[in-house]
């Protein structure tokens, strides 16, 4: 078999064989690498009889010749539909609110400019299709909030209230933005709250969901929507005052316990709900019709996993199931769902409570004079044994691990054990997977942070279980994926932000500039060799943060805290220590000398690390960046940092909670005194930029 034949294959696929990587080195993947990564996309290429039926396979998957169920175009331009359909055919074209224009493709075959973002039902001979018409932008945060605008970043699990079980929910996030407003924020970012396995009550992580289409049911406020009365009847009921009671006094949540109680207690106000008489019956069931097929899958997937163990009670992977159970839309799924209604209905319950408290939520951010809300957070990827993978097999790569090839956060690359979007089923369903999931997270929020935003472009895919240096990067259709995240974030009047950290292709920045999608400069990262950029080196076209979830807090940073921890937990030998600290005090002078010479305070003197904090958030807020979040763990100047990538047995990730009621949390002295330093910075900044 020759490497030609191979790379036509591979390139095909959408494979890039040749890469650049974050040291701006020229890299090209092995053969064998790309053998193992064909052959989990179902390719085989051992020879070259099997690369030329893959190649036919590859034909079929790709519709050659076939009208495909969707395509999009920019507004204000003709659409190519040469590939399809013959010059000067007839053509109907229905828009969302019924109208109806006739009329003629033109010498080239093309459908004529629309005007009007939306989805428009295009009918040609027998033909049917949707042509997504996208806006040529994203609606800015100027557009959206003004100049000045500025908000918070927050672990949603660690917010406290009063008898809230040990884990932050929507009722504490109802106290918080109304608090964060008050201080003058526009914008509440919040953690992941995908679903996550009901089954798997040791899997927390928020980005390594079940599905990214439903929420993670722990985070509900039952009380909030159905009365602190019938919650307190049920806690009575399940004998959980105690336990709830001792989960709100550890430091450290305990997600297994806390999973445990909060599912007894919303089973128990299931079966007193559904006894009848309750005024919001209607609303749950309204909710539920409205959730359609993708509610029905994921309440049957979650009652589904919980039967279905192994000789030995453990959940398994749902390839491991019975056969008749692997189709979502099977006859034996459909007798499961019926046998067991009531378990697949409690379950859509919990999604119910969820969806609603959100709701609540961002009213309230909306209500306090935010003029964004909250900003949800779409995790790159779903687990592939998780609902998401089931229901929509079709659509997603099964045999796929999404991660991240050496750079320079992580020279050893990364596996993050996640699924990823076939780019052939996208277009093969219509994206209908990719747009139900913008649809999810954009429905209860002024705006919506992507993690790893390069993946709308590419991904690295590495075969289950291999090591991340054994991986290539898998091309998906940008132009579509982009101009439907346009079209969707228009209708939901949603500003979106793009987290490009990482090995970012060359001109990818400027494109979702363009298309007003604001990328993300970190504070810690904005730097050379010690040498800190200054506020007006920043760029336009990009938020401004101090730190993210996965770096130190500033006030760790500045400790050296973080180095503590990397011995610890093993990432550094002890030996390293001396080295670690001298690299960190040169970043630190540095840093040091830019917070100080634009302060206007001597740079010789090294601030202390509260002085820092304050220091550092009002740098930011004189950047020209469109939008600045300060995490909570800054505002607060905590020290202890949310995840240590890598890590997952020695060190507490996405456990730490906040050391306050959620009502008052931003209202100590520091914190109040940071954050009004930092309102009034940026808009005195912003007023001298227009003046």
């Amino acid at each position: 078999m020759s490497d030609e034949s191979l790379i036509r294959l591979a390139e095909a696929a959408g494979l890039s064989i040749d890469w650049v990587d974050a040291d701006n080195r020229e890299q090209r993947v092995e053969p064998a690498v790309l053998r193992d990564v064909l052959t989990c996309l179902g390719l085989a290429a051992e020879t070259d009889a099997d690369i030329e039926a893959s190649l036919e396979i590859l034909a079929h998957k790709n519709n050659h010749g076939g009208v495909p169920p969707l395509l999009t175009c920019d507004q204000h331009a003709a659409l190519d539909l040469s590939a399809y359909f013959p010059a000067t055919s007839r053509f109907e074209l229905r828009a969302e609110d019924g109208g109806v224009q006739q009329g003629t493709l033109d010498n080239q075959a093309r459908l004529p400019a629309i005007d009007t973002p939306g989805y428009y039902r295009l009918t040609i001979d027998k033909y049917q299709l949707t042509v997504a018409i996208a806006p040529l932008s994203c609606p800015t945060v100027a557009e959206i909030a003004g100049a000045d605008a500025w908000g918070l970043t927050v672990q949603l699990y660690g917010l406290r209230r009063a008898d809230d079980g040990g884990l932050g929910d929507t009722q504490a996030l109802e106290a918080l933005v109304s608090n964060a407003a008050a201080h003058g924020a526009d914008a509440l970012g919040i953690s992941p709250v995908h679903a996550m396995f009901g089954a798997h009550i040791d899997q927390y992580s928020p980005y390594s969901p079940s599905s990214r289409l439903f929420f993670n049911v722990l985070h509900a406020a039952p009380g909030s929507i159905l009365g602190e009365r019938p919650l307190r009847q049920a806690i009575e009921t399940c004998g959980l005052g105690e336990e709830l009671k001792r989960l709100e006094r550890l430091e450290l949540i305990d997600w297994p316990a806390v999973a445990q109680s909060r599912h007894r207690l919303l089973r128990q106000l299931f079966d007193d709900f559904s006894k009848g008489g309750n005024a919001l019956q209607v609303d749950f069931d309204s909710f539920r019709a409205s959730g359609g097929e993708a509610l029905e899958n994921h309440c049957r997937f979650e009652a589904l996993h919980t039967h279905l163990r192994d000789a030995q009670g453990h959940t398994q992977h749902w390839n491991d199931w019975p056969s008749e159970y692997r189709d979502p839309s099977s006859p034996a799924v459909e007798a499961f769902a019926r046998e067991h209604a009531d378990e697949v209905s409690y379950h859509a319950f919990g999604q119910w409570l969820m969806a609603r408290g959100l709701e609540r939520a961002q009213v309230a951010a909306r209500s306090a004079g935010m003029r964004i809300g909250l900003i949800s957070d779409l995790a790159v990827g779903a687990d592939g044994g998780g609902s998401q993978a089931w229901s929509r097999q079709a659509e997603l790569l099964a045999s796929l691990s999404v991660g991240a090839p050496p750079d320079i956060m992580n020279r050893d690359g990364q596996n993050w054990g996640i699924s990823a979007f076939s780019p052939w089923g996208l277009r093969q369903n219509g994206f209908r997977a990719y747009i139900e999931m913008l649809r999810a997270n954009l429905a209860h929020a002024g705006g919506m942070r992507i993690d790893h935003v390069l993946g709308l472009k590419r991904l690295w895919v590495v075969p289950a279980g291999a090591d991340p240096k054994r991986g290539v990067y898998l091309n998906f259709p940008f132009d579509d994926m982009l101009r439907l995240l346009c079209l969707e974030a228009w209708r939901h009047q949603a500003v979106i932000l793009g987290e490009d950290l990482g090995t970012i292709p060359h001109g990818l920045r400027d494109v979702l500039a363009a298309r007003g999608i604001l990328g993300m400069r970190v504070l810690l990262f904005e730097q050379h060799d010690g040498h800190f950029q200054t506020p007006a080196q920043y760029p336009a076209q990009a938020l401004a943060t101090s730190t993210t979830h996965d770096i130190p807090t500033l006030t760790g940073w500045w400790h050296g805290h973080d180095i503590d921890w990397r011995i610890k937990v093993g990432q550094v030998p002890e030996s390293d220590r001396d080295a670690q600290w001298q690299a960190r005090e040169k970043e630190r002078a540095g840093l040091n000398r830019a917070l100080c010479e634009y302060s206007g305070k001597n740079p010789d003197v090294l601030l202390n690390a509260e002085e820092a904090v304050d220091a550092a958030i009002c740098f930011l807020a004189h950047t020209p960046a469109p939008l600045v979040l300060v995490p909570v763990e800054d505002a607060l100047g905590l020290e202890e940092q949310t995840n240590m990538p890598g890590i997952v047995e020695t060190h507490p990730n996405w456990r730490r909670r906040y050391p306050g009621d959620s009502a008052t949390l931003l209202d100590s002295p520091a914190s109040n005194r940071r954050l009004a330093s930092f309102a009034q910075a940026r808009r005195n900044h912003r007023g001298a930029a227009h003046r």
